[in-house]
Formats: C-alpha cells, structure tokens, sequence
C-alpha cells in the first residue's frame, strides 16, 4: 500500500484499557466511520493466538474502508494478518532490521524523539515517524515528554510524514499548529470516550484545522 500523507490526518492506536464493556473491534470500525484515517493495532497482554485472529479481523475491516493498518511491534502477528505494515519504538526491533524483513511494499513506521532519531528512521526505510509524547500520558507511563519545538524541528528535517502523539487531545491539540505535522495519533481522546462517533468528528475536523501544507508536498 502506497501511504498518502493525506491518510495520516487522524491516526488511531488501540487500547483495550479503556474497553470496559465495549468491543474493540466495534469501537475501531465506529470510529474509522466516523473519520479515523489509519489504524494500529497494539496488543501486549493477549495471546499470540487471539492477537493474531484480532488482527486478521481488523484488516478485513480497515481493507473494506481502504485505510492504512499495522501491527505494532510484532512482525510474526503482522505477516500472520498480512496487515499493511509495522509500527517499531526505539527500543523495539531495529528499523532497518524490520524493513529487510518486510520489504519495500509494506509501511514502516518508527517512533521518535529527536532529530537524529527521525533522520536515522528515515535513513533505515521508515515510510513515516510517530513523534512523541507530546503531552502527558497514561498509556505510555515510561514515555519522555517532546517538545513542540522538536517536533517542528523533526518536521522540518524530514520528508516523509510525521505524525504527533502523547496525550493528545480536543483541549490541546491546537498548540500543534504551525508544527508542520501530517496529523495526530489518538488513543484516549476517541477509545475512552462515550460517544465515539462525536468525538471522532471533532478530532477529524480540528486535524484538518491543524495540518499545514509540507515544504516538500
């Protein structure tokens, strides 16, 4: 799947955190309904097995609405689902590792925190970089705070698109403009909300608000 930075406006990674009740697979297809534009799948506490048929799933439904989807972290359950890629951290498997396993046709994505980090994502095959967090977050306790600065710095070092991510949400996503960003990646901000349909639609309309024509489009 070519990836279009047009697909990354509203980025959407799972959690079962924040289910309760609800049916992940339900949420997500409701919220790709809604505007939700590229889809990770992130397990880390569940079978190989049920992550694996959880995947198969999601790719039938993120193919039905021709979007983006990939696995994080886990290259067996993303050739498993034959999902469209893998999204990699800084401490998971190296990128340029991952990208000799997968080949060229399939997206990579890489997480980062500095300017040498997304360089050197982009030097190893990265098709794009997640870059965060951003803003505090319960998700990720471990994760190191960026600066919008950096983040504008990253955009700007950069070709291929970037995507912000860290506790973003309707309240502060607006201090990303200017940035340079493709779009943001939400977890909380559309999963743990009760009305997932409108809270999509905000997010939608305020990513198209926030993303600003690239130097390089």
């Amino acid at each position: 799947m070519k990836l279009d930075k047009k697909c990354m406006k509203l980025y959407l990674v799972t959690d079962r955190t924040w289910l309760s009740e609800n049916d992940l697979m339900l949420q997500v297809e409701e919220a790709i309904q809604a505007g939700v534009t590229f889809v990770q799948l992130r397990e880390k506490d569940i079978s190989a097995s049920r992550f694996i048929d959880e995947a198969k799933y999601l790719r039938k439904i993120t193919k039905q609405y021709d979007i983006p989807f990939v696995i994080n972290d886990n290259l067996n359950v993303a050739i498993a689902a034959d999902a469209d890629g893998v999204h990699v951290g800084q401490t998971d498997t190296d990128a340029k590792v991952v990208r000799e396993i997968i080949g060229p046709s399939k997206i990579l994505g890489v997480s980062v925190q500095t300017v040498e980090q997304a360089l050197l994502a982009q030097e190893n095959g990265a098709d794009y970089i997640g870059v965060g967090a951003l803003f505090s977050t319960s998700t990720k306790l471990d994760a190191k705070n960026v600066t919008i600065k950096t983040l504008s710095d990253i955009c700007r070092s950069v070709t291929i698109p970037v995507v912000a991510i860290g506790g973003i949400n309707k309240e502060n996503i607006n201090q990303l403009k200017g940035s340079g960003v493709d779009g943001v990646a939400v977890i909380s901000a559309i999963l743990a909300q009760s009305h997932i349909t409108e809270a999509t639609k905000t997010l939608s309309r305020l990513s198209d608000e926030l993303v600003c024509v690239r130097k390089d489009s």
